[in-house]
């Protein structure tokens, strides 16, 4: 069998978080009562007039600026014609040959290393309506409060090579959706999803192959499965000396299988032309500058100084990344410079994590302050208080704005690491637990763990457990 490379292109369409839709006055929000954000305008009755809505533009902009795209200052809008139920007009207002963000580029870390994907291009259209069926009555209903809603899509260059390349591609434009807050990017709404052009070629060639086009991919798990499996289905069909055919299919998640739709269309198919009651889009100069300033660090510029920087694991430098209060968090207790970032991102993932998942709060929400997370996670590191006390001053620090020493001082939680008194404690202990003792030498290596134990107890908690474990391994291989 040859050696096959998998060549993916993914068109990512995200509806926009405007108050109002695209064209039109409507209310932009989902899951309203059927066909009740509509206006003439937006359900394209004759004679109507659009009025592009200048927050699109500027979210499309700032997007344009997170993907690193040459943004077009004088643009237009096109008609792409198509006939379906759900598209009242028979037209989708798009961008076909010059669009508000040209070409750019993103970073992505894949299994720990860089990758840079192309983008082609990023523009502004509407959606269309959705089609309802439901047991409950024949034929088809159609539901046209999404029509109008405001989308960008951002059309990747053939880039992608696998589907863990895909997968990256896909979390990273989400989480700088989310970081821009211009995109809410609930899947199970639809405000996010994408289209999958997968085809394949032998490993070393410079051409590529035919590509077949996915639709119905809702979730980034479900592109993962529709790429391996495509990618996989045309490999099969090349080795039996059979052609893969251009067309569109639609990935059935439940079944893990796609389905063909139709031969795919191309440019010429939807007559393209220039959408006659709109004016030329102008930005100016000052503005595009203005928007470009506005764009905090990104998740994936982030994760790149939490790996590369700081040596985080490249699931925990994302878990922290891609939350802005984990992040923002993170970055404060880093730059006061008074204990390890490893240590910090550990106490954010868990005992931090499992607090805000308990209560329902934000950190911001909390009376959790860098400064008192960095003195509690010092005290740690220097032996002063152990991990077992430390969890109890963070219970206090958490819902009070108090500093961790007075509260390790109010308690008499320090440990003591004095050696004379340790090493007296590990003496007494080893000579009331002979048996013990004897087990550990005749290689029941887990009464090295009962004897620490003897001594944490006789000393009340307050004997420094990891010296103490050193004295007791030390005695016991004299």
């Amino acid at each position: 069998m040859k050696d096959y490379e998998v060549v993916v292109g993914l068109e990512v369409h995200a509806e926009l978080n405007t108050k109002s839709k695209i064209y039109c006055n409507c209310r932009n929000a989902f899951g309203l009562e059927v066909n009740t954000q509509v206006c003439p305008v937006c359900m394209g009755m004759p004679g109507t007039l659009p009025t592009l809505n200048e927050k699109v533009v500027e979210y499309a902009i700032r997007m344009g600026h997170a993907m690193h795209c040459q943004i077009n200052r004088v643009c237009k809008q096109d008609r792409k014609n198509y006939f379906y139920p759900d598209l009242p007009k028979a037209y989708q207002i798009s961008q076909a040959e010059v669009s508000l963000c040209g070409k750019g580029y993103l970073d992505v870390m894949v299994d720990g290393a860089m990758k840079r994907i192309g983008v082609e291009r990023i523009h502004i259209e509407e959606d269309a309506g959705k089609l309802l069926h439901d047991e409950s009555f024949s034929g088809s209903l159609v539901d046209l409060n999404r029509c109008g809603v405001p989308l960008i899509e951002i059309v990747s260059e053939p880039d992608i090579r696998s589907s863990a390349e895909a997968k990256a591609y896909l979390e990273t434009i989400k989480s700088i959706l989310q970081y821009l807050n211009i995109s809410d990017c609930k899947m199970q709404e639809g405000s996010i999803r994408c289209d999958v052009n997968v085809s394949v070629r032998e490993k070393g060639a410079t051409e590529f192959g035919t590509r077949c086009e996915m639709k119905n991919v809702n979730s980034f798990s479900a592109a993962v499965r529709g790429i391996e499996y495509e990618a996989k289905r045309q490999i099969e069909l090349l080795e039996s000396g059979g052609t893969v055919v251009q067309e569109t299919r639609r990935w059935d998640d439940a079944k893990g299988m796609s389905i063909v739709m139709r031969s795919k269309e191309d440019a010429q198919d939807y007559r393209y032309f220039p959408e006659p009651d709109l004016l030329t889009i102008v930005v100016p100069e000052e503005k595009v500058q203005a928007l470009k300033e506005s764009i905090p660090e990104l998740p994936n510029e982030k994760l790149q100084r939490y790996v590369f920087d700081f040596g985080l694991s490249q699931m925990d430098a994302t878990l922290i990344a891609e939350d802005l209060t984990r992040s923002a968090l993170f970055d404060a207790c880093v730059a006061l410079n008074r204990c390890k970032p490893k240590s910090i991102s550990n106490w954010i993932l868990s005992d931090i994590a499992k607090y805000t998942n308990e209560t329902g709060k934000t950190i911001p929400e909390t009376a959790l302050t860098p400064a008192n997370l960095t003195s509690l996670i010092e005290q740690v590191e220097q032996g002063v208080i152990s991990n077992a006390s430390a969890k109890k001053v963070f219970a206090v620090i958490v819902a009070e704005d108090k500093d961790p020493l007075k509260i390790i001082e109010e308690k008499g939680m320090k440990q003591n690491s004095d050696l004379g008194f340790l090493e007296q404690l590990a003496k007494d202990v080893l000579a009331a637990n002979e048996k013990s003792v004897n087990d550990y030498k005749n290689g029941k290596t887990n009464a090295l763990g009962y004897l620490v134990g003897q001594c944490m107890k006789a000393s009340k908690g307050k004997a420094n457990p990891g010296i103490v474990k050193e004295i007791v391994t030390q005695m016991l291989s004299e």
